[in-house]
């Protein structure tokens, strides 16, 4: 299946999920392995009944807790759990409420559902609860997942794009023994159930296709480089991929202009480093989008998103033998962290609907189609290969599926 056909399908899982929670269903959603790896059945609080609580006891079997955003918790007065958050994922977990009227003991299906509706509803006050109780809200971040990709926002964001209150009864997946249900046995629960499986990934794609991202431009000036005058324009959005950006447009766009997405590298661009090949490209780039007309984004996204200080610390196991990929992996991050949604928000923003991309990287051809973008044609754009960085070059052909160049070793220095 290739990489299109891919994409498509997980979207249109994401689609049959919001349907499903729409209609007051429940779906499943797992996150990463390097996170929790874990399930949860999710489904709209706002639409919780006595069945859908049932459901998560009797089948998820952990603990049923409830989304809520920062404002909601705010006037509800759903003050933290603790003073001090040691969670290893930060759960932001709030006192523990009951609904205050219509309920029996507060731990039943009914009684739950009861809680929940009235967690969920923009209307409720703080009297109509009551501290501690049988469900427990967990604040999600604003952003949702692109902040935080955890089942919290998952759970938050799904609510929302399903057009209803963003609220999530969520409830962790336990196998009879147990243990967590994870992989295979998620799949076989899901088509047990004839319920939807998607991942927290899923639902970033989905928001970055949908272009569900908020972004702020904050200023913009004229700026003279060696290469000729750009305008630069400064971007913030509410995307942990990419919160800061900036996009640098040549006075003449030309026909079909020329982009490139150029991700942070304070040691290849400002230091000249022959560890990477990141100056040279960012120089050529330049370069090139002066001459031909188009726009350049530079993401904030140091060392593919571990930032400055722990790419030094990858750089310190690359002394001892590691590639690029497994010293992030090595350090407890992902091999790419870096997500371009937010930058084809910006391209879009400005004007870019069609147009060439510099880039060797197929997920950011894939990020801009998902976007609405025409990537009209894909253009090579090898620079600064030496003796230093041919392995580093390598293992990005190798291990991150970049594009090859016909010769690697000879367009060496």
């Amino acid at each position: 299946m290739n990489g299109k056909i891919r994409i498509e399908k997980k979207l249109e899982q994401v689609r049959e999920a919001l349907e499903k929670i729409k209609a007051g269903g429940l779906v499943l959603v797992r996150d990463d392995e390097g996170r929790e790896n874990e399930g949860d059945l999710v489904g709209a609080a706002s639409l919780a009944d006595e069945s859908m609580v049932a459901f998560m006891a009797v089948h998820g079997r952990g603990l049923v807790c409830q989304s809520v955003t920062e404002e909601t918790a705010r006037r509800l007065q759903l003050h933290p759990q603790t003073p001090s958050n040691t969670d290893a994922m930060g759960t932001a977990f709030t006192v523990s409420v009951d609904a205050a009227r219509g309920i029996s003991t507060g731990i039943s299906g009914a009684d739950r559902a009861r809680t929940a509706r009235i967690l969920a509803d923009p209307r409720s006050v703080p009297e109509q609860l009551t501290r501690p109780g049988h469900l427990f809200p967990l604040v999600a971040r604003k952003g949702g997942v692109l902040v935080r990709p955890g089942h919290t926002e998952a759970s938050a964001d799904l609510a929302r794009l399903a057009g209803l209150e963003p609220s999530g009864l969520i409830c962790e997946v336990m196998q009879e023994d147990g243990s967590m249900a994870r992989g295979p046995e998620l799949e076989k629960l899901a088509a047990e159930w004839d319920m939807p499986l998607i991942s927290v990934k899923d639902i970033v794609a989905y928001r970055e296709a949908l272009g569900d991202i908020v972004l702020e431009e904050t200023d913009s000036a004229m700026m003279p480089t060696e290469h000729g005058e750009f305008r630069i324009r400064a971007f913030r959005c509410e995307d942990a991929a990419a919160s800061e950006m900036l996009l640098l447009e040549s006075r003449d766009r030309g026909e079909v202009p020329l982009v490139r997405l150029h991700s942070e590298c304070l040691t290849g661009d400002g230091f000249h480093s022959l560890r990477c090949d990141c100056g040279p490209q960012l120089t050529a780039a330049l370069s090139r989008i002066a001459a031909e007309g188009g726009a350049l984004v530079y993401l904030k996204q140091e060392g593919r998103g571990i930032g400055i200080f722990e790419k030094i610390r990858a750089y310190t196991l690359q002394d001892r033998g590691l590639d690029t990929v497994s010293a992030n992996i090595a350090l407890g991050h992902e091999a790419d962290l870096r997500r371009y949604g937010s930058a084809a928000a910006a391209l879009k923003k400005a004007g870019y609907t069609r147009l060439r991309l510099l880039t060797n990287n197929p997920e950011k051809v894939a990020a801009l189609e998902r976007a609405g973008i025409e990537v009209v044609e894909r253009i090579s754009h090898y620079h600064g290969a030496n003796r230093h960085n041919l392995r580093y070059v390598q293992t990005k052909i190798d291990q991150m599926g970049h594009y090859a160049p016909r010769k690697l070793k000879e367009i060496a220095l």
